[in-house]
């Protein structure tokens, strides 16, 4: 019965990480991406803590931590006050309709079970499905990055598919404290450049969409 429950319970966060990802893709204006992006991370907190008790793995929990205070709460408000100086107050275009994206979000999904569980037949049962997931989230996060034209979507795209990497890792027994460690740091750098690099964009193009740079572009040929 103990067995069953950690199955469950896990298997429903890990879900929740793939259906919050469909609601990334879903939406369209960039303050309700950004509240949906931290529910994200939250949902990843979750699972982390819960593979924590689970695996009887307290260095996991150090995971969630930094999960939830940068990502669910730290990245995202710092994101909210960039997007307000930047003056990005409209929807978010995509390269194509919300409703052919979330029918190849499913497709993916599909391919990750697909591939994902014939690969890890001889693994834990608790880790296979869960690793299928992940590979789901990570596909997901591609797919919104590919999709989206705004470049903060795009972070936001990238954030989402490391989430799902920190997903597998602890899904497959966790990973060493220090490489949780450099990951988390790496991410905050990586946000800080991005964050240099947009309002220089801003600065001097008087946009971040990604359609309307290339189309300057071509006008200074």
């Amino acid at each position: 019965m103990k067995h069953g429950i950690a199955f469950d319970v896990s298997h429903l966060l890990a879900g929740g990480m793939v259906l919050v990802s469909f609601m990334l893709l879903y939406q369209d204006r960039m303050f309700s991406l950004l509240r949906v992006f931290a529910l994200h991370a939250l949902v990843l907190s979750l699972a982390v803590a819960w593979q924590a008790q689970i695996q009887d793995a307290p260095h996991l929990f150090v995971t969630a931590t930094i999960a939830l205070v940068f990502k669910a709460i730290a990245i995202p408000v710092a994101l909210h006050r960039m997007v307000q100086r930047l003056g990005i107050h409209r929807e978010l275009e995509n390269v194509v309709g919300i409703g052919p994206t979330i029918l190849f979000g499913m497709g993916l999904v599909a391919l990750s079970i697909a591939v994902m569980l014939p690969v890890t037949a001889e693994s834990d049962p608790l880790a296979r499905e869960d690793l299928a997931f992940a590979l789901s989230v990570v596909l997901l996060g591609l797919l919104m990055m590919i999709t989206r034209r705004n470049a903060v979507s795009q972070v936001i795209g990238f954030m989402s598919l490391e989430n799902g990497l920190v997903l597998a890792a602890t899904g497959a027994k966790g990973m060493p404290l220090v490489v949780e460690i450099s990951v988390a740091f790496s991410i905050l750098i990586a946000f800080i450049v991005i964050g240099i690099f947009l309002f220089r964009i801003r600065e001097r193009f008087d946009t971040v969409d990604l359609q309307a740079l290339d189309r300057f572009r071509g006008e200074r040929r």
